[in-house]
């Protein structure tokens, strides 16, 4: 089995830490149903695989501090996909091919549970088993990459451009935000947990930009090339809601050209990391296939 086929399975340490913290501190019993439903209806755990992949290429062992920080990132990323879907929002119906947490539950029960997710988050890593300045740099980070620097204000701005066409610049900023500031913080959180200098955590950064902008360009164009049965979602919604989007701007075949280029430039950044010495490139460069059509 390959390493990054391992780590995939590794991946369910970080599940157990959400279900278990959930189940011990949830007290509301629908709260809790509503809340492990969307933990729970399963994903490609993208953001935690991330992080571990990042402790894993500096030769770090994961500790259970690296899956409680992956934890608490991947229940912000359920809150998230749990309110983008409400009536308000993008009213989508199927989510990882289950009908959604509102469909389910009612709205008021699916706010609150993202509500739930999100804050659960901050105590979760507020309480785990990681040095305190670290988790006090981990939590003002994740804060940040979430809010109204990062993914709150891109989900505005996302929202604010539909029915229009943007230039390609505010469209990289919306996505930088909306999508790549939850990227950045697993990849960086993942130098910060295996001990790197700020200078190695630049270039992570620097790679984890390139990343998160690559996997909003493949999200999009599987919106459009792919199937309701293989995303799991409603295919084509992008363009029902009219919003901007990679291909709508450049075309196709333009689109798919920058997907290739946001990999090789996150590739060349990986190349440059070379000189740290106890870092191996090579299953973050398995991972970026993963970011491919």
């Amino acid at each position: 089995m390959s390493r990054l086929a391992n780590l995939q399975q590794e991946v369910q340490q970080t599940e157990a830490e959400m279900v278990r913290f959930v189940c011990e501190y949830t007290d509301e019993e629908q709260l809790q149903k509503s809340m492990l439903y969307s933990i729970q209806a399963g994903g490609k755990r993208i953001r935690p695989l991330l992080l571990l992949a990042t402790v894993a290429s500096f030769s770090k062992e994961h500790t259970r501090g690296c899956y409680q920080t992956a934890a608490a990132l991947e229940m912000i990323h359920t809150y998230s996909l749990i309110h983008d879907d409400l009536p308000a929002m993008d009213d989508d119906d199927l989510r990882r091919g289950k009908p959604t947490n509102h469909k389910v539950y009612g709205e008021a029960l699916a706010i609150l549970a993202g509500d739930g997710l999100l804050t659960a988050a901050f105590e979760l890593l507020s309480i785990s088993e990681i040095e305190p300045t670290k988790k006090i740099l981990l939590i003002q980070l994740l804060a940040k990459a979430a809010g109204t620097h990062g993914m709150v204000a891109g989900q505005v701005a996302d929202m604010q451009s539909e029915h229009q066409q943007v230039p390609l610049d505010e469209l990289m900023a919306i996505h930088k935000r909306k999508t790549g500031a939850l990227i950045r913080f697993a990849i960086v959180a993942g130098g910060i947990l295996a001990n790197q200098s700020e200078g190695t955590i630049a270039y992570l950064d620097q790679f984890a930009q390139h990343l998160g902008l690559a996997f909003q360009i493949r999200d999009d164009l599987l919106d459009v090339v792919g199937t309701t049965e293989e995303l799991g979602k409603t295919a084509n919604r992008d363009e029902q809601l009219e919003k901007s989007t990679y291909p709508g701007l450049l075309g196709l075949e333009d689109a798919k050209l920058a997907l290739t280029n946001e990999i090789k430039a996150a590739e060349t950044v990986l190349e440059q990391l070379a000189a740290v010495p106890t870092f191996d490139a090579t299953l973050l460069k398995d991972v970026c296939t993963l970011f491919q059509l």
